[in-house]
């Protein structure tokens, strides 16, 4: 009898060994899940979301550059049909992973400290001022460096949240040199803003209509003493893009281009050198709507 209770005993005590190797298993097997989870969590996933809201600025980009060409022709064709441009405000978190989303801000600007300013002044505009205005787009990115894209007197303009901005885009300028003077011409694209259908701000898409409504055209000689100044909070970018449409000049001493200050009480002032200016500046008024519905 009791070398069978023994073997009973024996026998019990080895189910209960078997039965902890087990747990202890399954909780090695969880434990390493969970670090490979959290490897890829805390490593790749970071990687992966950068390089989305990567893309998805080279996509904000492609868009402006498109609104730019909508707005050319509109300005070409003299059309007040209003043509709709997409813009994808922001991008969407990454499915079963522990990730934040980005977000982003479209809206028209108007601001009185942002113009371009001529001396002397055009008979026909007898303020000398034409205001300076954008339509802008700033992304709150989660990952990738906060950017802002800004269509601003015809020009693109990239501005990241550390560093200068720069021109991607040159404003519509073209020059002549004639033998007493530099004849620059300017097709300036002032847009002009519905209250109440000025921004919008999320995550998913929207749209921009616009709609050509004016033309107006000044032509000015400006001599020795004379200039021609542009206010804007993208000093860098304006400087770069008139350097490399008419930075010839500025060479040989035709004209002089300075910048003077900075932001943002800064300006850029294009100066009559050996010769003098004419100025062919055609403003073209676009009316945009940002968000759903239509006013007229």
């Amino acid at each position: 009898m009791e070398k069978k209770g023994e073997m009973m005993m024996h026998r019990k005590f080895g189910m209960q060994t078997q039965a902890v190797a087990g747990v202890i298993e399954a909780l090695l097997m969880v434990a390493l899940v969970s670090i490979v989870i959290s490897m890829i969590q805390l490593i790749y996933i970071p990687q992966v979301m950068e390089q989305r809201e990567a893309e998805h600025m080279d996509q904000v980009f492609n868009q402006f550059s498109s609104l730019k060409s909508m707005m050319d022709v509109q300005a070409t064709t003299r059309s007040s049909a209003p043509i709709s441009s997409m813009i994808t405000l922001g991008s969407k978190e990454l499915p079963y992973f522990i990730t934040a989303k980005a977000t982003g801000e479209l809206s028209t600007k108007q601001d009185s400290a942002f113009k371009i300013t001529l001396n002397p002044p055009p008979a026909s505009l007898p303020s000398g001022t034409v205001p300076l205005t954008s339509v802008e787009y700033f992304a709150d990115n989660s990952y990738f460096v906060d950017q802002s894209y800004v269509l601003e007197g015809g020009g693109i303009i990239v501005k990241q949240s550390e560093g200068n901005s720069v021109m991607r885009a040159d404003p519509s300028i073209s020059s002549v040199n004639n033998t007493n003077s530099i004849t620059i011409h300017v097709d300036f694209l002032h847009v002009v803003a519905i209250p109440g259908k000025n921004s919008t701000y999320g995550d998913g898409k929207c749209f921009i209509r616009t709609n050509y409504s004016s033309n107006r055209s000044y032509v000015d000689s400006i001599p020795s003493g004379g200039y021609i100044r542009i206010y804007t909070q993208y000093l860098n970018a304006w400087n770069e893009s008139l350097h490399s449409i008419l930075g010839i000049y500025d060479i040989n001493g035709c004209i002089h281009i300075n910048v003077v200050g900075t932001q943002p009480t800064g300006y850029i002032e294009i100066l009559p050198g050996t010769k003098d200016i004419l100025l062919q500046l055609n403003v073209i008024d676009i009316f945009a709507q940002i968000g759903p519905g239509w006013i007229k």
